[in-house]
């Protein structure tokens, strides 16, 4: 069943049409859930998180190599995959936050982001490094499954225009 939109800037309104938000906001805090921070979100959020802070990682690494003088092909081609790295680490880290706190368009980017990551495990299982593979196959397979969450779904439904969100 789905419900009406609803337009966050305007105040809400009871259900008998009067200025009254308790009896209309409380409907929809019981109905979805609202107050109540699902467990597959914190799970996702984590995950990301800890994607983020590998990428980090990853980039870091990469920059000590070129600062060392590790041999690369083009210069700026090696500075364009270290911005990559960091741009992305970054969105990873937005989109980690912002799940966390329940908007919408998180869940896709956060399912988008696990299919890379899958994208990258599966070769490196079937490459031989088991232990690294599982390390990325086990939580992106762990996130997609709390994405579809019933709890998650509802959770995450927030459209921004908030008051307080950013």
């Amino acid at each position: 069943m789905s419900r009406p939109p609803v337009n966050p800037a305007q105040p809400a309104s009871g259900p008998d049409g009067s200025d009254n938000p308790d009896a209309s906001s409380s409907l929809a805090a019981n109905r979805l859930g609202a107050g109540r921070r699902p467990l597959g979100i914190v799970i996702i959020s984590v995950v990301v998180a800890l994607e983020a802070l590998a990428l980090l990682g990853a980039a870091a690494w990469y920059a000590f190599e070129l600062l060392t003088g590790a041999p690369v092909l083009t210069f700026w081609g090696a500075i364009f995959t270290l911005g990559l790295l960091l741009a992305f680490s970054a969105w990873l880290f937005a989109v980690s936050h912002f799940l966390f706190r329940g908007y919408r368009w998180t869940r896709a980017a956060a399912l988008v982001a696990q299919l890379f990551v899958l994208t990258i495990g599966f070769p490196t299982v079937t490459g031989g490094l088991v232990l690294q593979g599982a390390a990325m196959l086990i939580p992106a397979f762990a996130a997609i499954v709390f994405l579809f969450q019933k709890d998650v779904v509802a959770f995450a439904s927030r459209t921004g225009g908030a008051s307080g969100a950013l």
